[in-house]
């Protein structure tokens, strides 16, 4: 196969990858907005704090922008980071270290001191909320 087979290869199949794969869990796929869930939960929040919560949140994890609301106040962080990864054994993309970072850099907030498996994504917002007060 020429090199230019190989790279015309290559250019398809990105291109179909970003039409129609996906990289968040199956069981987000095929939800719909959960926009209504976030302003029930956070009535006192705008819409643009919530959606710059989730774009960090989906930022870190590579998820594309679009998909952010497809993710609840509800949904623990490590449910969605294990549904990622559910083999132990496999190498991640360090995302629960990129959230780390980017709260700290971007809120001053230290994941580390709040962090427990159950740790969800409305309890993460609520302390984003709260720190700006």
């Amino acid at each position: 196969m020429s090199m230019l087979a190989v790279v015309g290869l290559l250019i398809l199949l990105s291109i179909l990858w970003l039409r129609f794969g996906t990289s968040i869990p199956k069981g987000y796929q095929f939800r719909k907005c959960q926009g209504a869930q976030w302003r029930r939960a956070f009535p006192q929040a705008t819409k643009e704090d919530i959606r710059e919560f989730l774009l960090l949140f989906v930022a870190a994890f590579a998820f594309r922008d679009s998909e952010k609301l497809k993710f609840s106040p509800d949904d623990r962080i490590w449910e969605i980071y294990r549904d990622l990864y559910p083999n132990r054994w496999v190498a991640d993309a360090l995302e629960i270290e990129t959230l780390t970072d980017d709260l700290k850099a971007k809120h001053g907030i230290a994941l580390g001191e709040i962090w427990t498996e159950k740790l969800t994504l409305g309890e993460l917002f609520a302390r984003l909320q709260n720190a700006r007060i």
